[in-house]
C-alpha cells in the first residue's frame, strides 16, 4: 500500500505542476466545481472545469471497477450531506480546499495555504481522535 500511495501522490503533483505551468492555473477541485456550477466568475475555462470535475468520479469508478476496493460510508444520507455542506462552507471560507492549498499552495510556499493545511490536517486528526475515543463510527 505505501508503494500505491506514493504513486497516487506523485500523479497528482505532476498533474497539478502540468495545469499550473501549461495553464497558469491551480488544479483547486473546489475552484474547479465552482466554477462548473457557474459560483465563481474567474478561474479556468468552463469545459476545462468541467472536464476536470467529470473526471475525478470517472477515474474513481475505474479503479473501483478494475481492483477489489473497500469502502465504508455512513448509513445516513443526511448526515453525508450535512458534512459535505461543512466542507462545502470550509472551502468557501478559506478560499481553497484541500487540493488547493495542499497539494498547489504548500508547493508555492503560500502563507495562507500553509495556515489552511496545518488547520485542516489538525481538525481532521483531532476529529479521529475524538471518535476512536469515544467509540463512535460512521
Amino acid at each position: 500500500m505505501p508503494l500505491e500511495g506514493f504513486i497516487g501522490g506523485l500523479m497528482i503533483g505532476i498533474a497539478a505542476a502540468i495545469m499550473l505551468l501549461g495553464n497558469g492555473r491551480i488544479a483547486g477541485v473546489s475552484g474547479m466545481f465552482a466554477r462548473v456550477l457557474s459560483l465563481s466568475e474567474g478561474g479556468p475555462p468552463w469545459t476545462m472545469a468541467l472536464l476536470f470535475t467529470v473526471g475525478l468520479p470517472l477515474g474513481t469508478a475505474l479503479v473501483a471497477a478494475s481492483q477489489n476496493v473497500a469502502a465504508r460510508f455512513p448509513t445516513s444520507l443526511g448526515l453525508i450531506a450535512v458534512a459535505g455542506l461543512i466542507v462545502g462552507i470550509g472551502t468557501r471560507l478559506g478560499a481553497g480546499c484541500t487540493s488547493g492549498h495542499g497539494v498547489c499552495g504548500l508547493s508555492r510556499l503560500s502563507p495562507r495555504s500553509i495556515a489552511a493545511t496545518v488547520t485542516f490536517m489538525a481538525t481532521g486528526i483531532a476529529t479521529v481522535t475524538v471518535m476512536r475515543l469515544t467509540g463512535m463510527t460512521l
